[in-house]
């Protein structure tokens, strides 16, 4: 059906043709041109990222980190159930058991506290999703990594331009991954960036970008030709997705002051107090729709930690239970506005229970995030 209000409308700033066309008169469309470079720049001088490759999607991104971390079957790789399948299937394709973490009781991001009881002497990394933009307590997990001597890795797809205790979500951890699907904050349709922390993974990282060849050295005069050297594949976008993520790059701030205000209005509809949960009944049922009484909520709507603000990603709310969740969407459906709900828990997946077995472990709190948090439609559009 057509919705009045949809989830999602992807925002062009007015530039992205102008750039686009550009890119065409300059002569090179292919990857790693004019567009590619200004963007990488733009994110290792503004957030302090060591190095930058743009690429396809963030799935390819995370594609590119397990193969930097030389990830083997066998491996152990722990990582929140509650994420999207890529974050899993990066390093289920080098043949790694992953270890899923449960949510927090507070919040859908993995549960820091209960990150060291899953390490064993074949755990070779954790990846940090970074959900809805709220960080992961990097510290904790920083620390976990260097007593272990394992790597991290920051699922940063919905976390562009989010800091936790003064420094850049994306710059704590040795690889991060940030996405530029039409969803983000940021976008160009599809489309991904590879962040390298670590000096050690620089060179190859270009190599693995470059289908496996040292062809970004050549183009630099580093080398006389340029070879098969290492495994890789075709991560670069094109100079056409560059040129519209470079206009979107350009207004960042304007777009996230946008998203920060219709996030505020939201916040402030559901919740007299930003910082503490409230049970809605008489004023939800009152001032958003009629007739469904029996789904009340409970109040967790995206309350902000104490030391971190949303960067505007998305704004959900979650249910008592999934029925209740269900009523809502039916009723928003014959509103004319399109909600929807997120991830299901990857450790109950057919999938994961196919290739590794069933787990005998409850993640009681990614299973009640599956079942109960709905979205809210966010875009800069949205009146």
């Amino acid at each position: 059906m057509t919705y009045q209000i949809p989830f999602n409308k992807p925002f062009q700033t007015g530039k992205e043709l102008v750039y686009i066309q550009d890119a065409i008169q300059r002569g090179k469309i292919s990857g790693n041109g004019y567009y590619t470079q200004k963007c990488q720049e733009f994110f290792e001088e503004r957030y302090g990222f060591l190095k930058c490759l743009l690429t396809t999607s963030c799935t390819d991104a995370l594609e590119m980190a397990a193969i930097l971390l030389d990830i083997q079957p066998g491996d152990e790789v722990i990582l929140p159930s509650f994420t999207f399948v890529s974050t899993a299937n990066a390093f289920v394709l080098r043949g790694a058991k992953c270890v899923f973490v449960d949510s927090r009781t507070d919040h859908p991001g993995m549960d820091e506290s209960l990150v060291e009881e899953l390490i064993t002497p074949k755990t070779k990394a954790i990846v940090a999703v970074h959900y809805a933009g709220y960080p992961v307590e990097m510290d904790k997990i920083i620390d976990l990594a260097h007593q272990y001597g394992l790597k991290v890795v920051e699922d940063a797809a919905q976390a562009i331009d989010q800091e936790y205790q003064g420094k850049y979500l994306g710059a704590w951890g040795h690889l991060a991954t940030f996405s530029f699907h039409e969803t983000k904050n940021i976008q160009c349709g599809e489309g991904g960036m590879l962040v390298i922390n670590e000096l050690e993974y620089i060179k190859r990282a270009e190599i693995i970008w470059e289908k496996g060849t040292d062809r970004a050295a050549f183009f630099r005069g580093e080398v006389n030709k340029y070879g098969w050297v290492d495994m890789g594949s075709s991560f670069l976008p094109s100079e056409l997705q560059a040129a519209f993520l470079w206009a979107q790059l350009e207004n960042l701030q304007d777009i996230q002051a946008k998203r920060q205000a219709i996030w505020q209005d939201y916040q402030g509809f559901f919740s007299d107090d930003a910082r503490q949960p409230t049970v809605l009944s008489e004023k939800y049922l009152k001032k958003f729709t009629t007739g469904i009484e029996e789904a009340q909520l409970t109040g967790n709507y995206q309350v902000c930690k104490k030391d971190s603000s949303p960067n505007a990603h998305l704004f959900y709310l979650i249910f008592e239970q999934l029925s209740h969740r269900t009523v809502f969407i039916n009723q928003m459906k014959t509103a004319g506005i399109f909600t929807v709900f997120h991830y299901q828990s990857l450790h109950r997946s057919d999938f994961i229970q196919k290739y590794q077995g069933i787990d005998a472990r409850e993640l009681p709190h990614a299973d009640r995030y599956s079942d109960c948090l709905l979205r809210l439609p966010l875009f800069y559009e949205l009146s």
